[in-house]
């Protein structure tokens, strides 16, 4: 049993903390203070006795809201766990029942795992009025830094980079695919070297110079035709409805485009690395009903993905 003091426990009002809880989720004192039915100067003074209360200013402003500081994603580490095993007590039950909740839950993770998740999920959630669905922009080596600022609830990436206060789980194996429409390109399958090499590439990469494919060609004394480069595997399928070139993308992604929009899937002509696509979170959470289910959700309609 915990010994309570009484009078340094009233200081610390659980009140304060609900609206701790709606700032770090909102990022906004007008969207915290609209969640919480408060007006905007209640909310502003609760986040003064925070500010108050744990000796440090917790958000800082930013031109489309706040933004909080490392004192307070430690402590949202600490609070949120603790607000909903209290929310489970006052109910009269440690879970969480998505038919009954308003919550808005966000993901991190890339365009291409976006494409092959979302519109299971979407679909999964459409019965579900008060579940909301956001999906933030990350990758393998953004994602655990996301997790730990509090800007996502759960990540998603390829062999994510995350460090000992991280939980992972594997979703599924995946490769890479290389795509293009036989109505500009007539292409036998499987696609041989000599039609990979003599054929324009566009490129799917961060830094729009290289990717993955011009390391293994180049290891072998060979180099492809690059004629244009984009940032989004999205982006580069669009264009492959009326360009007559070849892109290479994930093949969980790859297999998605290719039946939205008509293409030919392949596998590359040489051979390519295999990885496996993981759930990412905070150690601190994995208790929480709320966000057990949520990675129940992603990782359901993840089975037969590759």
């Amino acid at each position: 049993m915990i010994d309570i003091y009484e009078t340094e426990f009233r200081k610390a009002d659980l009140n304060l903390l609900v609206v701790f809880a709606a700032l770090m989720r909102e990022r906004s004192v007008t969207r915290a203070a609209a969640a919480l039915h408060l007006s905007q100067g209640a909310t502003s003074a609760a986040l003064g006795r925070l500010r108050g209360l744990f000796h440090d200013e917790l958000f800082t402003r930013t031109r489309t809201g706040v933004e909080p500081t490392p004192r307070a994603i430690a402590l949202a580490r600490r609070v949120e766990p603790a607000l909903g095993l209290i929310h489970g007590a006052v109910t009269d039950g440690d879970r969480f029942d998505p038919a009954t909740a308003h919550r808005t839950f966000t993901l991190g993770m890339s365009d291409d795992l976006e494409a092959a998740l979302l519109p299971r999920l979407l679909n999964a959630t459409a019965g579900l009025p008060g579940i909301r669905l956001a999906v933030r922009q990350a990758s393998r080596n953004t994602v655990a830094d996301m997790i730990d600022r509090g800007e996502i609830d759960l990540g998603v990436a390829a062999a994510p980079a995350y460090g000992p206060d991280h939980r992972s789980q594997e979703l599924f194996p995946s490769g890479y695919t290389c795509l293009f429409n036989p109505r500009l390109l007539r292409l036998r399958t499987p696609l041989g070297l000599d039609d990979f090499l003599a054929h324009p590439h566009l490129l799917i990469s961060y830094d729009g110079r290289r990717g993955i494919v011009d390391d293994l060609l180049e290891a072998r004394g060979l180099a492809r035709r690059v004629v244009a480069s984009t940032t989004h595997f999205a982006g580069a399928a669009i264009q492959l409805a009326t360009l007559p070139v070849l892109a290479t993308l994930p093949t969980h992604a790859a297999t998605v485009y290719a039946d939205l929009l008509g293409l030919t899937a392949t596998e590359p002509p040489l051979p390519m690395p295999a990885y496996t696509v993981s759930l990412l979170w905070h150690g601190s959470l994995s208790d929480d009903p709320a966000l057990t289910w949520l990675r129940r959700l992603v990782a359901a309609p993840a089975h037969g993905q590759g």
